[in-house]
């Protein structure tokens, strides 16, 4: 394994070897690995590098300790939104935080340990293979947190995978999906004993990916891609939902959502 290359931020590590295998390591184990906008942006420049660089044949994304993969995005940034733009410009940044891992051309595997709530498991949903640990969580609590909402980008890609049914149960109840029950629905490949076990089960199918043939890999993530794509607005023009993410995020109950967070009390929602 190569040192960890330089990247925007230092709260992402990022390294390759031999075997043409990238491995992305979300690095705030003392605050759950919670991502900032820079974590994010140092995503996209991550990907960029890994497209552009041919020997590169597969992708781990994972989280640094034992206990989150990620946990969402970091509150506290929250509390500079004031208007619509700020609402509308945060959701297109994560709907192109998403969209730019989701089109890799290669195989990309989330390596779960611990929690995977929010942006996490965005993240992790928008990669092709989710392997995880038996204590790992998966979900958005934000029913019962924050009070704000996931793009229409999001609730396809979630789903694609488990069902509206499903997606609703989990939205609507704010619970944690266990690693047994992710694999059951769908939103887990594979589960195994610990940590120790993700790492080395994550390099032996990365490794058996990147020996296959990689255009047929890419072909077939981007047809399935294609073929789940909805039309998009064009830069500038409204887009479907935009009236929804308007409405969560400019209220007072995501206010009272984001400052009951952070003070660690239960928040008082008024529905306005």
């Amino acid at each position: 394994m190569s040192a960890p290359d330089p990247t925007p931020t230092d709260e992402l590590q990022f390294a390759t070897d031999a075997m043409g295998i990238a491995r992305i390591t979300l690095n705030r184990p003392q605050a759950r690995n919670a991502l900032t906008f820079a974590m994010y942006e140092g995503l996209i420049t991550l990907c960029r590098r890994i497209e552009e660089d041919r020997s590169i044949r597969a992708l781990i994304i994972t989280g640094a300790g034992e206990k989150a993969f990620a946990a969402g995005t970091d509150i506290v940034q929250f509390r500079s939104f004031e208007t619509a733009e700020d609402a509308l410009g945060y959701e297109r940044f994560m709907d192109r935080v998403l969209g730019t891992l989701e089109r890799l051309r290669v195989p990309t595997i989330a390596a779960v340990a611990g929690a995977c709530t929010g942006g996490g498991a965005a993240i992790a949903a928008a990669c092709d293979m989710r392997i995880a640990t038996r204590d790992a969580r998966f979900g958005f609590p934000i029913a019962r947190t924050l009070g704000n909402c996931l793009s229409m980008g999001n609730l396809k890609r979630l789903s694609a995978l488990i069902g509206a049914p499903r997606v609703k149960d989990i939205l609507f109840t704010a619970r944690l999906v266990g690693a047994e029950e992710a694999l059951a629905i769908g939103l887990a490949n594979e589960v195994v004993a610990d940590a120790a076990a993700l790492a080395q089960r994550a390099t032996d199918l990365a490794s058996l990916l990147a020996g296959h043939a990689p255009l047929t890999l890419q072909a077939t993530k981007e047809g399935l891609r294609r073929l789940a794509e909805e039309a998009q607005a064009t830069e500038g023009e409204a887009r479907p939902g935009d009236d929804l993410i308007l409405m969560a995020y400019m209220s007072r109950d995501f206010r009272e959502g984001m400052e009951a967070f952070l003070a660690k009390r239960k928040p008082q929602w008024e529905g306005r």
